[in-house]
């Protein structure tokens, strides 16, 4: 879509309204509004002014004026505003060098993309993210100097069988039990249903819906795989569809990885492959039919991962769904089929064009233009530097003798050890100026000081269970 054509359509609708958005350096969509009738041709080449100073992990106040640039192609009527509003992902540059802004994570993913081009090995990489979510009915929760709290709630959940709900008609899921019950067990059909059609017609290829394993209100839908950029700003339509349905319906979604003690978190498990000329490099002949190259790739994948984690598992929170025991990938390791490795290989179609990796570590509490960038070159310098990934692990992760799962390397257990692995092993996120080193400081320090420090100094709830009566 050209300016023109936006412009045209604001007409054709009678758009009375254009949002403008853009992503914060953690991971949030921002935005501002302006009329309709402010929208011309000239504001996609000179953008708009806005103050930077007050986005999270951006510029200082003495150096605060941003523009923000809309791109046209990225237009969609707002299925949500009270009014026709036409939404538009931007891009942002500075006002005085025109220069695409470093710590914009679109400009991330674009320069990625470039410096995968420049490489000659591939002209595009596919990435087809699995979402996962909960849809809660309440949620409550506090942290004062003398308290601290949180209260999740679902009709839905299992530990509400004996409450008297006036009346309570049962089909409550059991933990771990909730993939693919049909209704009346599986309550919230209905309302992914509406998330899977309102994306639709958001622009979004979706596959299907379903539930997911949790009680308590999981849920996934599945999108179609895309290019690496076009596939970021889809996981952002596709999270304010869900949290604006949910919304809708009185109940209220998150992302957070681990919202649930003792049953499964949610992952954005990465589907992702690269190709040349309308050709899958990662079909071949070796081994779960991947070619030497996506093998390459697994090795850098792996070589990487726990720096990667400090990117694909941002938050405090990411680090308590890596345990073992809820089909967390925890081990780094690669198989096919086998769910318990944190890279598998489907082989649900013999078809080349299918062939891909699985990326299990991820979760959505991940910044996606970040997250896709980062595994991208991870990709390419495991098949610049040919790096074996060694032999799969066709087991049961799980069910390995202690001696033997000694022997496989392990993703990080918290945070903070993720960004120790980032600090010593970033230079390949270097390669093409597309992490700069000030997008990497400014990410370790703004993960430790804003996160990991704010977490770590504040006593926790069951702290008190434990040690009160000492």
């Amino acid at each position: 879509m050209t300016p023109k054509e936006v412009l045209a359509l604001i007409r054709e609708k009678e758009v009375k309204a254009v949002d403008l958005r853009f992503m914060d350096f953690p991971g949030l969509w921002q935005h501002f509004t302006i009329p309709a009738e402010a929208l011309d041709e000239s504001v996609f080449e000179e953008g708009l002014g806005f103050d930077g100073s007050s986005i999270r992990g951006w510029v200082a106040i003495n150096e605060s004026d941003m523009l923000v640039l809309p791109v046209p192609e990225t237009s969609f009527l707002d299925p949500f505003t009270a009014v026709p509003t036409l939404t538009i992902i931007c891009n942002i540059q500075d006002p005085l060098t025109k220069e695409d802004y470093t710590r914009d994570p679109r400009n991330v993913a674009r320069k990625a993309v470039n410096y995968m081009k420049s490489t000659g090995i591939a002209d595009t990489a596919y990435f087809g993210p699995e979402l996962e979510f909960f849809v809660f009915d309440e949620v409550r929760y506090d942290q004062t100097q003398h308290s601290g709290y949180y209260y999740l709630d679902s009709s839905e959940g299992a530990w509400n069988t004996g409450r008297d709900e006036k009346p309570n008609l049962g089909y409550k899921l059991r933990y771990k039990e909730g993939y693919f019950p049909v209704p009346p067990s599986d309550a919230h059909h209905d309302m992914r249903t509406e998330m899977m059609l309102t994306m639709i017609q958001c622009g979004l290829k979706i596959e299907a819906q379903h539930h997911e394993v949790a009680t308590g209100g999981q849920g996934e839908i599945d999108m179609r795989f895309g290019p690496l950029v076009e596939m970021a700003d889809s996981v952002l339509k596709y999270k304010y569809v869900v949290k604006n349905v949910a919304r809708r319906y009185g109940k209220t979604a998150t992302f957070m990885p681990k919202p649930l003690f003792m049953d499964n978190g949610s992952g954005m498990h990465v589907h992702s492959s690269l190709w040349k000329n309308g050709v899958n490099l990662y079909a071949g002949s070796g081994y779960a039919g991947l070619s030497e190259m996506a093998m390459w790739a697994i090795g850098g994948l792996l070589r990487h991962a726990p720096a990667l984690c400090a990117i694909t598992n941002p938050t405090t929170n990411s680090y308590k769904r890596l345990v073992p025991g809820y089909e967390a990938p925890v081990n780094l390791a690669y198989s096919r089929r086998n769910r318990s490795a944190s890279i598998r290989i489907p082989v649900y179609s013999p078809s080349p064009k299918a062939k891909r990796l699985e990326f299990r570590c991820p979760d959505g509490s991940s910044n996606p233009y970040l997250a896709f960038s980062a595994m991208l070159m991870a990709m390419i310098d495991g098949i610049k530097n040919k790096m074996n990934p060694g032999q799969p692990l066709d087991k049961d992760i799980y069910d390995l003798e202690p001696e033997e799962l000694a022997k496989v390397p392990k993703a990080p257990g918290s945070l903070d050890e993720a960004l120790i692995n980032l600090e010593k092993d970033h230079e390949f996120l270097l390669h093409g100026d597309v992490f700069t080193r000030d997008v990497i400081s400014t990410w370790i320090w703004y993960k430790r000081e804003k996160e990991v420090e704010a977490i770590r100094i504040r006593p926790h709830p069951y702290e008190f269970a434990l040690y009160y009566d000492i």
